[in-house]
């Protein structure tokens, strides 16, 4: 594993071992994350989305502590992965970081609570499945609009984004911000230490 540009998100690219009977890898190792990370992953749930081309989930995040941290792959298909800080006095708040997760190369990202989490699917029945540390809380789940033009991330052209009624009404960074809707980075950094 190796860290992304964003603090607290990691990118992984499994072995696949091919033969004449098909492939295998490994897509999560405990040792191999705790080592990387400095810390275990609890699993408490398990989701897996399918999507048709331009479909575009996210900006998803969860209120911390406790928070939501994911670890994401693509096992059909191909899709978009964002990270996007989110943290209110992060040095990197409001930056974002973009991985192409197929099921050729089997990448995966890990990001931690607190940064949000969006997707868009690059060709029809793109299924990805993530490992989620914390449970759906609907009264602690958030989200930010995918195409807010300040965040300004850049999703394939060619590709008409299909949102979800929630998400197309999810409001800007800015005005979450005004909200006071935002995780804040030092009580994500407080909480990840409590983890360790």
């Amino acid at each position: 594993m190796r860290p992304l540009g964003i603090e607290g998100a990691w990118v992984d690219t499994p072995r696949v071992f091919t033969d004449g009977r098909g492939r295998f890898h490994e897509w999560f190792k405990g040792g191999t994350f705790r080592d990387s990370v400095g810390q275990g992953f609890s699993l408490a749930q398990a989701n897996c989305s399918r999507s048709a081309r331009g479909t575009l989930r996210g900006i998803h995040y969860a209120s911390v502590p406790p928070g939501q941290a994911k670890y994401v792959t693509c096992v059909g298909g191909a899709v978009l992965d964002v990270v996007v800080d989110l943290r209110v006095g992060s040095p990197g708040f409001g930056t974002w970081e973009a991985v192409r997760l197929d099921d050729a190369t089997h990448t995966c990202v890990y990001l931690s609570e607190g940064l949000g989490h969006a997707f868009m699917a690059l060709e029809d029945d793109s299924t990805v499945v993530y490992l989620c540390s914390e449970g759906y809380a609907p009264e602690r789940e958030y989200g930010i609009d995918p195409l807010d033009p300040a965040l300004a991330i850049d999703w394939p052209e060619g590709l008409v984004p299909r949102l979800s009624g929630k998400d197309a009404a999810a409001p800007t960074l800015q005005e979450a911000g005004r909200r006071g809707l935002l995780p804040s980075y030092e009580k994500c950094a407080a909480y990840r230490k409590s983890l360790k």
